[in-house]
C-alpha cells in the first residue's frame, strides 16, 4: 500500500522560519565590472573564416556512405543469398546514388569505374552552405 504524503504542522513550520531567520547572511560579494572593448571587424563588419580557424577538425574521421538502393529482406531471405544471387534495390539503373555522412545525406552522383575500382562521381549538393554552418564555402 502507497505510504501517504505526511504534512508538515504549525510548529515545523514556525521552527525552519525561525532556523532560516537565525543563520548570518553571506557577507557582500565586490563584482568587479569593466566596460566591454569591441574588436574592429574586417570586410565591412563580415568576419573572415580562415583555414586556420577549422585545421583542428580536418583529421576528424567521417563516415562516407554510397547507397546504391535499398529492399527489405525477411531473414528467410537473407539466409537464401549466397554466390550468385541477385538482390534487387528500389532504384532503376542509372539513377544516381545516394551519398551520406555520418548517416546525414548530403549529395548525390553517378558510379564510375576508375581503374579497378568503383567511385561517385557528385553531380547534385543537397546541403546548403547555411546548415553546414559558419565559415563553411558559399
Amino acid at each position: 500500500m502507497a505510504k501517504k504524503a505526511s504534512r508538515l504542522t504549525a510548529e515545523e513550520i514556525q521552527a525552519l522560519v525561525d532556523a532560516s531567520e537565525s543563520t548570518d547572511p553571506e557577507p557582500e560579494q565586490v563584482v568587479e565590472v569593466k566596460k566591454v572593448e569591441f574588436v574592429e571587424l574586417e570586410d565591412g563588419g563580415v568576419r573572415t573564416q580562415t583555414s586556420e580557424s577549422v585545421d583542428f577538425v580536418l583529421d576528424v574521421p567521417m563516415t562516407v556512405e554510397a547507397v546504391l538502393g535499398m529492399t527489405d529482406l525477411t531473414v528467410r531471405e537473407v539466409l537464401e543469398v549466397g554466390p550468385g544471387s541477385v538482390i534487387e534495390l528500389d532504384r532503376a539503373y542509372g539513377e544516381p546514388v545516394d551519398l551520406f555522412l555520418n548517416g546525414r545525406l548530403v549529395a548525390r552522383g553517378d558510379v564510375v569505374i576508375i581503374g579497378d575500382n568503383f567511385g561517385v562521381k557528385i553531380t547534385e549538393i543537397l546541403v546548403t552552405s547555411e546548415e553546414m554552418g559558419p565559415g563553411s564555402p558559399a
